[in-house]
């Protein structure tokens, strides 16, 4: 079959054609009908420090967002069949560490992940683990059936495991608007919350974040260190119930906790290039702040969130907006270089060689 495959440890991929995958007895072969771009193939693609030090094994097919049909079951599979419209969890669980075996495969202490650990998904042909394999309604268009795992994390962040209240009527703030942090705008909105505050730079997502549903949306560099002085005036003094830190930037850290209300809750989803410093006594003891550091997807409570928000076409219509092109899996350099240049926000690939 024909994949893309990291062949060197370098910038860059190559078309190359590969064995054909077959299942294991609790595995299943899925024929890929759509994949989409997350930032960690990107990170991979150009080959940056965290691709450097986090990628073990090459030669290694890229890809982890999916969708796709059943083709073949292993003999011990019992819930799927051939013909089955299926996503991807893309984290796999050993399920007998003490973290899985306390009910949180999401934290896994041996996760593998597709597209990093595991062959992925930018090829003809898939084989996932039983479990990992998510039936889809087939009537759902597949590339928002492929980005339903992102879609997860958005609602992981503004849903965490731990939180007794839900947003409805809540003041949230969702700094770096790109995909995830999109979908969180679109899901909050949603669900029911009061105002919604978003930061962004790149003109595309900052206008994208608006169509979402966001009541505000700023660019944290013209606006600079008054923008949480504005965010409290906005809120009647007393600022955001939940804030979402979707960008990774340490001066986005630092304007979640000071545009929190006291005894606020914050979700952690980006990831840091370096050690960032943060003013804990303000920031989260005096302030009694809640703190979630978000990975993946609760397996699979999250996963039944989700199907209950696609029952909604508005959301289903939001998150096609996300989608700003659609390329040829043949043309995954195209798709990088769209989501490099900040000209997308969502790239799908549709399975066309």
């Amino acid at each position: 079959m024909k994949a893309w495959v990291k062949v060197r440890r370098g910038p860059g991929g190559e078309i190359r054609t590969v064995p054909e995958p077959e299942p294991g007895d609790d595995e299943v072969k899925v024929a890929v009908r759509a994949s989409s771009v997350c930032g960690t193939d990107l990170h991979i693609w150009v080959w940056n420090e965290w691709a450097e030090g986090r990628i073990k094994r090459i030669p290694l097919v890229l890809g982890h967002e999916l969708s796709g049909e059943v083709v073949k079951v292993g003999h011990g599979v019992k819930s799927l069949k051939v013909g089955d419209h299926v996503s991807a969890e893309t984290h796999i669980a050993d399920g007998t560490c003490y973290t899985c075996r306390r009910g949180k495969m999401h934290i896994c202490e041996n996760v593998q992940v597709l597209g990093v650990d595991h062959d992925g998904v930018f090829a003809e042909y898939a084989v996932l683990p039983e479990v990992n394999a998510w039936r889809n309604d087939p009537r759902l268009d597949p590339s928002l059936a492929s980005i339903q795992e992102p879609l997860g994390n958005a609602v992981h962040s503004l849903l965490p495991e731990d939180s007794v209240e839900d947003l409805a009527g809540k003041d949230l703030l969702v700094t770096g608007c790109g995909p995830i942090g999109l979908l969180a705008i679109a899901v909050a909105r949603q669900i029911g919350a009061r105002t919604i505050f978003a930061t962004e730079v790149n003109k595309v997502r900052f206008d994208l974040a608006k169509q979402m549903g966001a009541d505000r949306v700023f660019n944290p560099v013209e606006e600079g260190p008054k923008l949480a002085k504005t965010i409290l005036a906005e809120t009647d003094g007393n600022g955001v119930d939940v804030a979402v830190e979707m960008s990774g930037h340490p001066a986005s850290l630092r304007l979640a906790f000071d545009a929190l209300t006291p005894g606020g809750r914050v979700s952690l989803l980006g990831l840091y290039d370096h050690d960032v410093t943060l003013n804990v006594n303000d920031a989260l003891v005096l302030k009694a702040a809640r703190v979630h550091g978000i990975f993946g997807r609760r397996m699979f409570e999250t996963w039944y969130q989700v199907k209950n928000l696609l029952a909604n076409p508005g959301l289903r219509e939001k998150m096609a907006q996300i989608i700003t092109h659609r390329v040829p899996l043949a043309e995954l350099p195209r798709a990088m270089e769209l989501i490099q240049s900040t000209q997308a926000a969502k790239v799908s690939l549709e399975a066309r060689w």
